[in-house]
């Protein structure tokens, strides 16, 4: 029997995933517990017209990275910080801090935190490479200029 998947199944498979799966288990765990619909022709025509949504929203998201990309490539952000006499940086500075540096000066938006990666931990003034992941597969290397208050 086909079906196909309301949310994702342990070892079966994601939401929206249409599967070949035997009579017993679809009419007996899928169909009852509300985890799969079954695959008439109606619904699979639907699968597929939604699959082509996706696919499409998709492409966009990744050209719209491409442009940012190339936009960003090589390109500083600047953050400043309180140091000491020494010239140390009191803590260091964060990807929160590169985030926001990045909405400020760049215009980007919804840069989420964790999508920042540093080589090494910021805590003196200097440049420092990091790398901005804008989409699976997508990153733009850039410069942290760190200079103090």
């Amino acid at each position: 029997m086909k079906v196909i998947l309301k949310s994702d199944v342990n070892k079966l498979g994601k939401a929206g995933s249409l599967l070949d799966v035997s009579d017993g288990y679809a009419r007996n765990f899928l169909l009852p517990k509300n985890l799969a619909i079954e695959a008439t022709p109606g619904k699979i025509t639907e699968w597929k017209a939604e699959q082509a949504r996706a696919k499409a929203k998709d492409d966009k998201k990744h050209a719209e990275a491409l442009e940012i990309q190339k936009k960003l490539q090589g390109r500083s952000v600047s953050v400043t910080g309180k140091a000491g006499d020494n010239g140390k940086l009191f803590g260091s500075i964060t990807a929160a801090q590169i985030a926001e540096a990045l909405e400020a000066q760049h215009g980007l938006k919804d840069i989420d935190k964790r999508d920042i990666k540093l080589d090494e931990t910021v805590k003196q003034p200097g440049n420092f490479k990091f790398s901005l992941k804008l989409y699976p597969g997508v990153n733009a290397d850039m410069i942290l200029s760190v200079s103090v208050d």
